[in-house]
């Protein structure tokens, strides 16, 4: 049963009909069918659009598995950065509607696939890898069709690249690939492009040569009367041999197609013109249906190597543009439990490796895991410390690593635990502070907890939506829903101490700024201590005040206020 385009998700009335009257009805349900998304957008569907409709069509799991717009952040820029190695436009289609996968073999297999690609990439000299992104991209194509897949192949196999992930071409005939792959090239639709047949172009020439006196009969008229002519044999002679100049026919084919029944000289002109176009064209024509014959032929003949071609250039672009991503920032394979746990050793954020900045690696656990040096057993982690102390960051790791695992992807990590989570909570801290926003973002971030299933929780200083006398016991209330519903939660806030006391399973992690670098920078360790309420050690930024004031009395005005610091700590 055929699929129609109403059938898919988000695709209403409107969006049906523009996708028929741009692809058609059959090459639109194609490109849904393949994560196309640049032939939706083509087709005038909006980017964001085109995304989602293809994740529900082609995805193997619930997208709203994200539960906030700041999840769907992560899961979007992942995914963006993944895309950025794909080798051809196809790859980053699919890799960018990439989903969940709820079925653990279908994450086994997929991160299976993902490391065998990354296996041999990394046994790659650099100019194989070379070889292998030129072969890719030179012969990209959007519709991912026959042609470009043979080609792709075809050079892949003149590199030598048919070992590992590329293991897919080293049994094609390459000579048989060879001539499918010219033939292919000047195949069109159903007819046959220039420059295959020279018979077949000298035909098309001379009836296009024909074609546009034919246009301008008037004008070959003129230019035949303008000499000395004595009759009306001479006349039609010189007509002949007109058109012979121009278009480069013979003029005994010329004078086959001679009108006999002219009722004048314009009309000879014109009727002579009108049956040598028809004449050339059907000729043309002719030669074309016997020269594509040959092209079908020729496919034909190579049709089991084509087919292996075509089915495995798009997958193994997929793969190694997902290896190439895995290489590049130094991703290794999480471990899944059906445990409550989320344990990362050596994590990176991804952003901040985009973007070239240097990472210290932390380590952070929570919940049931085999890590050497954070706690087991807590479910939920109270984060506190130093500002700037890369607390939110953490919480973006922690996310970055736990949607890539649930699409069954590489993480940034040295090792990595992941259990099973139905919905991922993160909510960054937000510059606002009324009662909508609080009622906003309680309504974000509640229900997921009250739902079946495990919830994974990261909440960036709730307090900075609310007022101070009523934040602290809010909070204590979302940690409590937390630990008491199979969750597990970070949440960083500065209001620790009005926190206890905290509810079992339940620990306070702190971040510690240490001192001023030369150039005064607050110096901190991002690596989260357990166990510990972390300081913001203000005394730091008075410090770092008092050096940088502009003069004496501002200097003696900070260093007051240094002394009331250092008496607090």
């Amino acid at each position: 049963m055929e699929s129609d385009l109403q059938d898919y998700w988000g695709v209403g009335p409107k969006t049906a009909a523009r996708l028929t009257e741009a692809l058609g009805e059959a090459d639109a349900v194609r490109a849904i069918e393949s994560a196309d998304v640049s032939a939706l957008v083509d087709a005038g569907v909006s980017p964001g659009r085109a995304t989602r409709i293809l994740r529900r069509a082609t995805g193997g799991g619930d997208a709203e598995r994200f539960a906030t717009d700041d999840a769907r952040d992560v899961y979007k820029r992942v995914l963006e950065t993944a895309a950025e190695f794909a080798l051809t436009r196809r790859a980053r289609d699919r890799i960018r509607v990439l989903t969940p996968l709820a079925d653990a073999d279908a994450r086994e297999a997929r991160l299976d696939a993902v490391f065998d690609a990354v296996e041999t990439w990394r046994e790659l000299d650099e100019r194989e890898r070379e070889a292998a992104i030129a072969a890719f991209e030179e012969h990209d194509s959007r519709d991912g069709g026959e042609r470009a897949a043979v080609e792709t192949a075809l050079a892949l196999v003149d590199a030598g690249l048919d070992s590992g992930a590329f293991a897919a071409f080293a049994d094609i005939d390459a000579d048989a690939l060879r001539d499918a792959a010219d033939a292919l090239r000047y195949r069109d639709g159903d007819g046959v492009r220039d420059g295959y047949d020279d018979r077949l172009d000298d035909l098309r020439e001379r009836a296009a040569a024909v074609e546009r006196l034919e246009r301008d009969a008037l004008g070959v008229l003129e230019d035949v009367r303008s000499g000395d002519l004595r009759g009306p044999d001479e006349f039609r002679e010189a007509v002949v041999e007109h058109v012979a100049d121009v278009t480069g026919v013979g003029p005994a084919r010329i004078r086959e197609h001679a009108a006999t029944d002219a009722a004048d000289a314009a009309d000879f002109v014109s009727g002579t013109l009108r049956s040598l176009a028809d004449a050339l064209r059907a000729d043309a024509a002719s030669r074309e249906d016997s020269v594509r014959a040959d092209l079908d032929s020729a496919v034909a003949e190579a049709d089991a190597d084509v087919e292996a071609a075509t089915e495995a250039v798009p997958d193994v672009a997929f793969t190694v543009s997902l290896a190439r991503f895995a290489v590049a920032y130094d991703l290794t394979r999480p471990a899944y439990t059906d445990d409550a746990a989320l344990a990362v050793a050596g994590a990176r954020n991804l952003g901040l490796r985009a973007s070239g900045a240097s990472v210290q690696p932390v380590t952070y656990a929570l919940g049931d895991h085999d890590l050497a040096g954070p706690p087991v057993g807590d479910r939920v982690a109270v984060l506190t410390g130093a500002n700037s102390g890369g607390k939110t960051t953490l919480l973006e790791t922690l996310a970055e690593v736990a949607t890539l695992a649930v699409l069954g992807l590489p993480v940034p990590a040295d090792h990595a635990v992941v259990g099973r989570f139905d919905r991922l909570v993160f909510h960054r801290r937000h510059a606002s502070f009324n009662a909508g926003v609080l009622e906003t973002t309680l309504r974000s971030v509640v229900p997921p907890l009250a739902r079946d299933g495990r919830t994974l929780m990261l909440v960036d200083e709730f307090e900075a939506i609310t007022e101070p006398g009523s934040a602290a016991d809010l909070l204590h209330g979302l940690v409590s829903l937390t630990a008491d519903h199979d969750a597990l939660g970070v949440y960083v806030t500065h209001l620790a101490d009005d926190l206890d006391p905290l509810p079992g399973r339940a620990r306070v992690d702190g971040v510690f700024a240490e001192g001023l670098s030369p150039d005064l920078a607050l110096e901190v360790d991002y690596q989260p201590r357990f166990g510990v309420v972390g300081r913001s050690t203000p005394e730091f930024i008075v410090e770092r005040l008092v050096a940088n004031a502009d003069d004496d009395a501002e200097r003696d005005a900070f260093e007051t206020l240094q002394g009331v610091v250092g008496d607090a700590e």
